[in-house]
């Protein structure tokens, strides 16, 4: 259900478009077939039906809450090489709470990556950093070891697995205290039984659900 309360007036000027969730992401491939090898066995994703009416290939997949969307090219010969691995290109992260197990898999599919640590206020956040077969890049990190804490008001960091849907409904009372529209008040926090999938089990994998990778 799409959130009312982000539609709310915030001084007279809205707060953003009515958003639930990210949906999914889409990924323009040179070979659909090979980055359906990639996004299922390097990062775990399961094929799901697409649209039989759309005319042109691709694959869809889901897990951890969100979709991957595959489009194969219309000219892959066009498509840009990649070979340097630059953390700060575009990229989607994954949370992870084992690096080690991450670098080890990694290391046995014989995939290039690299390693950073960013350091703030006494807490490490370990990243590593590698390309699909199209060159776009895949991060996963530990980076819930940052607290959550908005730019907004005066609150308190938010911790914990879920901490990131947690801080939504901070922003989201802040906004209602802030705002001359009544809006409904926010949901209850999403517990950490709400937030780890069932491993292996695709048959638990449910549209809107949130999740983070588990590789331990």
């Amino acid at each position: 259900m799409v959130n009312s309360t982000a539609a709310a007036m915030n001084g007279g000027v809205r707060a953003g478009l009515p958003l639930a969730s990210l949906n999914h992401i889409s990924i323009v491939c040179r070979s659909v077939e090979a980055s359906l090898r990639f996004y299922t066995d390097v990062l775990g994703f399961v094929p799901i039906r697409r649209p039989g009416s759309f005319n042109f290939n691709g694959a869809w997949l889901f897990n951890y809450g969100i979709g991957i969307h595959l489009l194969q090219s219309e000219d892959p010969d066009s498509l840009p090489e990649k070979r340097e691995i630059n953390p700060m290109d575009n990229h989607i992260s994954f949370q992870c709470e084992s690096m080690v197990a991450v670098e080890r898999r990694l290391k046995e599919l014989g995939i290039p990556y690299v390693q950073r640590v960013v350091e703030e206020g006494g807490i490490n956040v370990d990243q590593i950093f590698f390309h699909d077969p199209d060159g776009f890049m895949i991060e996963i990190c530990n980076c819930d070891n940052l607290p959550v804490i908005p730019l907004a008001g005066d609150r308190a960091p938010v911790m914990g697995a879920c901490k990131r849907a947690a801080a939504a409904a901070v922003v989201k009372q802040q906004q209602q205290q802030q705002s001359a529209v009544p809006v409904p008040p926010a949901p209850a926090p999403v517990t950490a039984a709400q937030c780890v999938p069932s491993s292996g089990n695709a048959a638990a994998i449910r549209v809107g659900e949130e999740a983070h990778i588990s590789c331990a």
